[in-house]
């Protein structure tokens, strides 16, 4: 039983690259095979779902390994370890920032994902799979970012623990359960344990978030921070802005929700000088049939403005709105910061700190 079983281990292939797969990107950022130069398919073993899913996440694994390349090779791009006090044993987390120096450039664009499989760099793996890195990953808001002078931050808040397999012998009794049925003596049987451990201070998008904002972004020289914020991650800024209301209001500039899934009243709880920011500094980027920019719906007393993001599809949503969102961005960085707050909302917490 055992030789069986380190036969068909050691039989196993793990690819380490997307060539090991026969896949890469064309001149185009599209993903093809490299003999017949077809898209993807995720069928290719006919109704074998287990099969076809194992390859589809190998392929998946390959990807990131690739954006990462991207980020680090093509943009220059740090890999900054974290927590930065981890011994060398701790498992750790990372994210990617541009090589400008924190302490001297004044415009800073953190980008925030949706959550799920998909790790730094990309808003949507099955965008890259079936139409390309252009529209799938964060490449052309980081290009667009550094053009505008910038640095950029790109978080990695699904990097949250590292699942370990461990193979365990376990003492089978029972005849229907023993794999040596030829006999009812005992018999020994080899099976795969999976376990998760947490990574210290990253072990959700929240806890990334807020670590990365504690350590690097709240230090950080920027005048004008911008974040974008994909499906999830808009509910992770939102529990960030909650948590660190007075820093992020003083140093954020503007955010760019992109489809999504925060919801201003339920976490900002009955904070109306955290609720007059958002009107002032947000605007939100939804699914809609309208045209890209178009008002949709009626704007609600504590939430921004809502606009369409020119597409009904979720995981395009991010592509189709990039121009409009940086045209935004744009704007906020050359309005003044603070600006002379309207009669009723004179009175809040911080201005009365501020004259004490």
């Amino acid at each position: 039983m055992m030789e069986g079983l380190m036969k068909f281990t050691s039989s196993l292939q793990v690819p380490s690259s997307l060539e090991d797969l026969q896949f890469s990107f064309n001149e185009h950022g599209e993903l093809r095979h490299l003999v017949t130069k077809e898209p993807f398919v995720y069928n290719y073993y006919k109704n074998e779902h287990e099969r076809n899913h194992k390859r589809y996440k190998m392929l998946g694994d390959m990807i990131t390994l690739h954006v990462y390349e991207v980020l680090e090779k093509q943009l220059n791009f740090d890999r900054i370890t974290i927590p930065i006090d981890a011994s060398d044993e701790e498992q750790k987390s990372f994210f990617f920032m541009s090589r400008e120096p924190l302490s001297k450039q004044k415009n800073l664009f953190v980008l925030l994902q949706d959550r799920g499989v998909i790790r730094a760099g990309q808003w949507s793996q099955k965008v890259i799979v079936h139409h390309s890195l252009d529209r799938g990953t964060q490449i052309p808001y980081i290009t667009s970012a550094l053009r505008d002078n910038g640095s950029v931050i790109v978080l990695n808040p699904n990097d949250n623990f590292v699942e370990m397999k461990e193979e365990t012998q376990a003492l089978v009794k029972k005849e229907e359960d023993a794999v040596c049925v030829e006999t009812r003596d005992a018999c020994n049987v080899f099976t795969d344990q999976k376990f998760a451990f947490d990574k210290r201070c990253c072990s959700s998008p929240e806890e990334h978030t807020t670590y990365v904002w504690d350590n690097f972004i709240s230090k950080s020289a920027a005048t004008n921070v911008s974040f974008i914020a994909h499906g999830y991650g808009g509910l992770v800024f939102m529990d960030l802005l909650y948590k660190k209301s007075q820093e992020v209001m003083s140093k954020v500039t503007a955010v760019a929700f992109i489809d999504s899934r925060h919801h201003a009243q339920h976490q900002t709880r009955t904070d109306p000088e955290i609720w007059t920011w958002i009107q002032s500094h947000c605007r939100s980027w939804v699914l809609s049939a309208k045209a890209l920019d178009r008002p949709t719906g009626a704007l609600r007393k504590l939430d921004c403005l809502k606009v369409s993001a020119g597409t009904e599809k979720s995981d395009l949503a991010p592509s189709c709105s990039l121009q409009s969102i940086f045209r935004f961005l744009s704007r906020s960085s050359k309005s003044r910061r603070y600006s002379v707050p309207p009669v009723r909302t004179m009175v809040t917490r911080s201005s009365v700190r501020k004259s004490m």
